[in-house]
């Protein structure tokens, strides 16, 4: 084969192997991508003896945003929409019902292995904080607190548990 026909041929198989490459801003989106599978959820109130709930993931980078659709049970619950900001780690985050409702803008901000999500609802004229803590150990567990406050700094647990990856 000719040096020129080499040098073509290479250029072809770069452009390709670029061509099925994340585009530049999917690097601070790349961390999300832990949350798509099939996991089992164990929550500390469920009843005694009960089966875990079972949390899938649809996961997929569609331009700027990154969307999970979550089927809990089977039965689909809302599309999560994570758009990127300009702090690294930090998130806007969106979900939208089955019925076409978003449930309203809240926050995302990672630190390594510990993620924080975050929202404020007013309930006419009395606001509730809301905040989910998640501490991963590796990639396939996630132990979560759901915690609210009604000043933003003082917090009470209302719920947690463990989630457990089931599949891929």
């Amino acid at each position: 084969m000719a040096a020129h026909s080499r040098i073509i041929l290479l250029g072809f198989l770069a452009s390709l192997l670029l061509a099925g490459a994340p585009p530049a801003s999917d690097s601070g989106l790349a961390p999300l991508r832990v949350y798509s599978g099939l996991w089992h959820v164990t929550r500390k109130d469920a009843p005694a003896g009960s089966k875990p709930e079972e949390l899938k993931n649809d996961c997929a980078l569609l331009g700027k945003y990154f969307t999970c659709q979550q089927t809990v049970n089977g039965a689909v619950s809302g599309l999560q929409i994570f758009v990127q900001t300009d702090k690294p780690g930090h998130f806007y985050t969106q979900t939208v019902t089955p019925q076409g409702r978003a449930t309203g803008k809240g926050d995302l901000e990672t630190s390594g292995d510990h993620w924080v999500y975050s929202s404020y609802w007013d309930q006419g004229g009395k606001g509730v904080y809301y905040r989910t803590l998640n501490d991963f150990t590796g990639r396939d567990h996630i132990h979560f607190e759901q915690q609210e406050s009604s000043n933003g700094k003082d917090w009470t647990t209302k719920n947690s548990g463990d989630e457990t990856r089931a599949g891929r």
